[in-house]
């Protein structure tokens, strides 16, 4: 009987999770965020301070809709950040 592989990606989000970088969350342990809980964290360091490795990820990591919600109510992000991602998640 063969062994199955393991796979690495997320079963919800069919994107394997990426290493970020010290300088994005300096703040934190990069390796103590967990990606559903810390999400709305993750999503505004990424949208305004990521590069477009970690844009891209972001992108197609988490649904949608999520990113929406988060963008439109984050307090955190600058205006021109909110435009951009506003037309990126356009339906």
């Amino acid at each position: 009987m063969k062994a199955k592989k393991k796979n690495n990606k997320s079963k919800k989000m069919g994107v394997a999770p990426i290493k970020f970088r010290q300088s994005l969350f300096w703040d934190v342990n990069p390796k103590t965020i967990d990606l559903k809980k810390h999400a709305p964290y993750l999503v505004e360091r990424v949208v305004e301070l990521g590069n477009d490795r970690e844009a891209n990820w972001l992108y197609h990591y988490y649904p949608h809709p999520l990113l929406r919600r988060i963008v439109k109510n984050s307090r955190a992000l600058h205006p021109s950040s909110r435009a951009l991602w506003n037309e990126l998640l356009k339906k």
